[in-house]
């Protein structure tokens, strides 16, 4: 009983919680069991990459769905899917500096800084760095105002992950500009006057629902009428 009420009421952070976890598992599993591409460093590579993409842009969409459709529930998520996010990319850049240049500081430098791809995917890792230490709630307590301004970078950083991910496809660039698309429509969401109008649009939609909705009613009732 006592659990089957804790997961009605969490539901939705068991859900992040498996679904983020799962693509490591697979993963995992796929490297035990010999299940990766003729190269394993770039599936591994291009997997975490992508998983740390798809984590990160959910995680930017939470407050829109609840300015879109009230749904606040999902504010309680953003956090665990944006740590998600960064471990991700941890473990992309760990991959890339281990596997791929065997922590070489020499070649790990010359590779950053003569190929583009390398050079803005280590600019978004610097800049969800200090987010993803900053984004406890201490941390908030401690820079106040400046927090927001703070964390307002992720996007910043998610509009350099999808360059990243187009310069390194090079060739089928479809994929990376969906993210791209989704990105810079979750940015707009958040100019003010943009939720500001999302916002009422909202507020009026719910008003003309209520209002339809008795009248709605009574008509299909039938009648009393001898």
């Amino acid at each position: 009983m006592v659990l089957a009420q804790t997961l009605r009421k969490n539901w939705l952070r068991f859900l992040v919680h498996a679904g983020a976890l799962l693509p490591l598992a697979v993963l995992l599993w796929d490297y035990w069991q010999g299940g990766l591409s003729v190269n394993p460093i770039q599936d591994v590579t291009l997997r975490t990459g992508k998983y740390a993409l798809i984590l990160l842009v959910l995680s930017l969409a939470c407050t829109p769905i609840n300015l879109v459709f009230g749904y606040k529930p999902v504010l309680r998520v953003r956090r665990a899917l944006g740590l998600y996010a960064f471990m991700y990319v941890a473990l992309h850049l760990l991959i890339f500096v281990g596997l791929d240049y065997g922590f070489d500081p020499a070649l790990i430098r010359e590779a950053i800084l003569e190929k583009r791809y390398a050079l803005v995917g280590f600019t978004a890792f610097l800049i969800l760095l200090p987010l993803a230490i900053t984004s406890t709630k201490g941390w908030m307590r401690r820079l106040g105002m400046l927090w927001k301004r703070l964390h307002r970078w992720v996007y910043l950083a998610a509009l350099l992950a999808v360059l990243h991910f187009v310069w390194l496809v090079k060739s089928d660039i479809r994929e990376p500009l969906m993210y791209g698309a989704v990105v810079v429509i979750l940015l707009v969401l958040r100019i003010p006057r943009v939720r500001r109008s999302v916002s009422h649009f909202r507020s009026w939609l719910k008003r003309y629902v209520l209002q339809k909705a008795p009248s709605a009613y009574h008509k299909a009732q039938p009648s009393t009428d001898a």
